[in-house]
């Protein structure tokens, strides 16, 4: 990126600057993590995806919640962010005071949710009927909430817990906000062929609003399923980054810094998949949107 600005934050993936009083530039780049490590390997147009799949997401459920989107319009940017190479993965948002915890909504058995469903039960302290195998959907979407760890592992927490850290009636104003979103996104999603199996929000207040921030049900924050292959009892296909992960799980990396590089069918095969999930969910062409947002190799 050209942008000399200063630096407000480095997530994982996005890179977010000062862009005035109330305001901040926020660029979802090309790399990618997986087990809570950043690996070396950028994934093509994988920053596009994410901002381009949020911009509809956030259209998608704004009469339910409101969100910090500016304008994503980088000619509109202010002074030193007019940056051709921002074009189609960066927002102008507004500045916001970031609610501690995750907010996870999940309809589907999956993750770390499957694996303590096998040791106890529950997932995230909620019991749930027993017999339940791998991918199976749950009887009803459920919250389960987590910390937002700056460095390390986030970790699964109950609503009582996520009680504790921000007040009982905002947890439950968050449950209610996640899982609402959650489904008109599932609903929109399995019209178009994809089975949203989980996913996590972030929220923040603005003005004294509660508001959706970050990313919205992307590859990066989401499991999505092919519809017309969905079958229980083991893990899915995915149009995510489950890709990555799987690759992860098979090779002798021990799950700590410094990731492995990536081989080239892996980069590919991810991002053939991210920009898949767009075409898919937006039913739009990925390069109408690079072009619709000024990328200049479209």
């Amino acid at each position: 990126m050209s942008v000399t600005a200063e630096l407000h934050a480095r997530g994982k993936v996005r890179d977010i600057y000062e862009a005035g009083p109330d305001s901040l530039v926020m660029v979802a780049s090309d790399r990618i993590s997986a087990f809570d490590v950043v690996l070396p390997t950028p994934i093509p147009r994988k920053g596009q995806v994410l901002t381009g799949l949020s911009l509809f997401w956030f259209e998608q459920v704004e009469d339910l919640v409101a969100n910090h989107v500016l304008t994503e319009d980088f000619r509109e940017y202010p002074e030193g962010f007019r940056e051709p190479d921002l074009a189609g993965r960066a927002m102008l948002v507004r500045r916001a005071e970031v609610v501690p915890i995750e907010c996870v909504a999940r309809g589907y058995l999956s993750g770390s949710g499957w694996k303590e469903y096998q040791r106890s039960g529950t997932v995230c302290g909620i019991k749930l009927p027993a017999g339940l195998v791998e991918s199976d959907r749950l009887p009803q979407p459920i919250f389960t909430p987590s910390t937002k760890a700056t460095e390390g592992h986030d970790e699964n927490i109950t609503i009582e817990q996520a009680g504790a850290l921000v007040g009982e009636g905002l947890a439950r104003k968050l449950e209610e906000l996640t899982l609402s979103i959650y489904e008109r996104g599932a609903e929109i999603a399995l019209q178009r062929g994809i089975i949203l199996a989980d996913t996590k929000f972030e929220f923040g207040f603005a003005d004294g609003e509660l508001i959706l921030i970050d990313e919205v049900m992307t590859p990066d924050s989401s499991r999505f399923w092919p519809a017309d292959q969905y079958e229980p009892g083991h893990g899915q296909p995915s149009y995510d980054k489950q890709f990555v992960r799987d690759w992860l799980e098979e090779s002798d990396w021990n799950k700590e810094p410094p990731g492995p590089e990536l081989p080239d069918e892996v980069v590919q095969g991810t991002s053939s998949r991210y920009c898949e999930a767009y075409v898919r969910i937006t039913q739009e062409a990925f390069q109408m949107y690079l072009k619709r947002m000024g990328v200049e190799d479209s």
